[in-house]
């Protein structure tokens, strides 16, 4: 039974990773064709907060408080009241679509207002009058990606975990497009990608909806505040905001603080931290949405046996993957950013601010994911409160060491506050869970022994290879993606075959 439990969450696990592998490759190559065509410059800088602002309220009302409160209430309502749940489902699609509406339109209608507050350092700037433009163009995003949500979360309730993972492939195939075809039509040319996160929105919302109704689960929205089931979503939802998106919050005070330092500061924080999703995507988010839904059902009757086994899998699979990953961005920033950004419009300037930003946000990659899964293991219990308080402690210390390191360190400095905070933050929610009747934390030595060992030697081949061979590889575009996909091919070998000379049966981990 354990190892058809295991075996079936590290497949839907690797599936879920498969498919968003996808989109952030693709995401990866749009920002590579976005560096190329306007670099880190003010129109770069401009496009990324118009994006950036909808963006962080669609961590609140998607993946992030909304999914963490919705996906436990209707779990419970498939179990205990099946008969409840389509009523269920469309007051929370009549509800929450109407408050959408509502923060869509103030948003547009103040969206100069929003760029004073979340952008001070652009006040009065005519950089801030093209982002405030800009805002008004892909706000509605906002509601079209969290009603994308909602129907995904009705279909990973229901374990149907693909078409969730699909979708965010809508979003970087419309602004590939507009980068390729619409930016000839607008001027300044930088709007052709605030169209294109529109077009995506609609793209994204319209192919849910089939699936919805194949399964016989597609709304009919009704306003209907008052339902129980909403009611509880809600006094779930609110605490969850800060606790599921703290992450989001201190990207985006990085981004408020960047604004007063120099022109292209928001660009280099933007890429570097692209590069870090690359890996919390596909791992970290993945594994998360698929363990919520069983740690629910497991909370619910209460097993604590499997709900401890769930989430001890999940963690052990955070360093597994995340430790080796950490390492790899630590040692080869800069070959992966000449790579992919040294062209076009782009700078030497802006490739070593980048990479200095990156190892700053890499310190903190393994943290970023454990936050996803530690934080799951409260919002399965129905439990926002205590991942609301340890959000805010880690948001108060990220905002005073912002204000320490980017005196002396810039933008590297605000990099390495968001990592320094986000460890705390880990540390707090694994202190907290430990606490919980629930969940019983198995630290296995020899675990983290192995793995540590297996990424020294993957360091060890991956600057040997690097020194050997400098010479041969020239700055042509062919050589440098030569050279970084001999590093990728030679780091990911190295890592597994050190694990099995270690006696690091993967298949009989997966099952224990």
């Amino acid at each position: 039974m354990r190892f058809n439990s295991t075996k079936k969450l590290f497949r839907r696990s690797a599936l879920v990773s498969g498919f968003t592998s996808v989109s952030r490759i693709l995401g990866l190559f749009r920002d590579i064709l976005l560096a190329n065509f306007f670099g880190a410059g003010a129109a770069a800088d401009a496009f990324l907060i118009a994006f950036r602002i909808p963006n962080f309220f669609r961590r609140l009302f998607a993946e992030g408080a909304f999914s963490q409160a919705f996906i436990p209430v209707l779990s419970e309502y498939k179990c205990q009241k099946p008969e409840l749940v389509q009523s269920l489902i469309d007051a929370v699609a009549g509800t929450l679509g109407g408050v959408l509406l509502l923060i869509v339109s103030l948003g547009m209608i103040g969206s100069s207002t929003i760029v004073d507050i979340f952008m001070p350092g652009f006040y009065d700037t005519e950089k801030c009058a093209l982002v405030s433009y800009m805002l008004r163009i892909t706000f509605p995003y906002l509601f079209f990606i969290a009603l994308t949500a909602f129907s995904a979360s009705i279909l990973n309730t229901y374990n149907r975990f693909i078409l969730s993972a699909i979708t965010p492939v809508f979003l970087n195939i419309s602004l590939i497009g507009a980068l390729l075809y619409l930016t000839a039509w607008f001027e300044p040319s930088i709007l052709a990608l605030a169209w294109g996160v529109f077009i995506a929105g609609v793209l994204q919302l319209s192919i849910q909806i089939p699936f919805l109704s194949r399964y016989h689960l597609l709304p009919r929205p009704k306003w209907h505040w008052r339902h129980p089931g909403v009611q509880k979503i809600m006094a779930l939802m609110l605490p969850a905001i800060l606790s599921g998106s703290v992450t989001q919050l201190n990207f985006l005070m990085d981004s408020l603080l960047a604004s007063f330092l120099e022109t292209g500061s928001i660009s280099w924080l933007y890429y570097a931290d692209r590069l870090v999703e690359l890996p919390l995507g596909i791992f970290g988010i993945a594994i998360a949405s698929v363990i919520l839904p069983n740690l629910s059902k497991h909370s619910k009757k209460i097993n604590r046996e499997k709900f401890s086994l769930t989430l001890n899998w999940a963690v052990r699979l955070v360093f597994l993957l995340g430790m080796p990953a950490t390492a790899a961005l630590m040692v080869l920033p800069d070959c992966i950013m000449n790579t992919l950004f040294s062209h076009g419009c782009m700078t030497d300037q802006d490739i070593i601010m980048t990479v200095q930003g990156l190892r700053g946000f890499s310190l903190g990659l393994i943290a970023f994911m454990l936050i996803k899964i530690l934080s799951v293991g409260f919002f399965a219990q129905k439990n926002t409160k205590i991942p609301m308080k340890i959000a805010i402690k880690a948001l108060c210390l990220n905002f005073v060491m912002n204000l320490i390191l980017m005196g002396p360190f810039a933008h590297v400095g605000l990099a390495l506050a968001t990592s320094l905070s986000a460890i705390l933050n880990a540390i707090f929610l694994w202190i907290e869970l430990k606490k919980t009747a629930l969940y019983q934390p198995i630290i296995q030595l020899s675990f983290i022994f192995k793995i540590s060992m297996a990424t020294i030697i993957m360091v060890s081949c991956l600057i040997g290879f690097k020194t050997i061979t400098s010479s041969l590889f020239t700055t042509s575009i062919m050589h440098q993606m030569m050279e970084l996909s001999s590093l990728v091919i030679l780091g990911l070998g190295s890592y597994f075959v050190s694990l099995r000379l270690f006696n690091f049966r993967l298949t009989t981990w997966i099952a224990s």
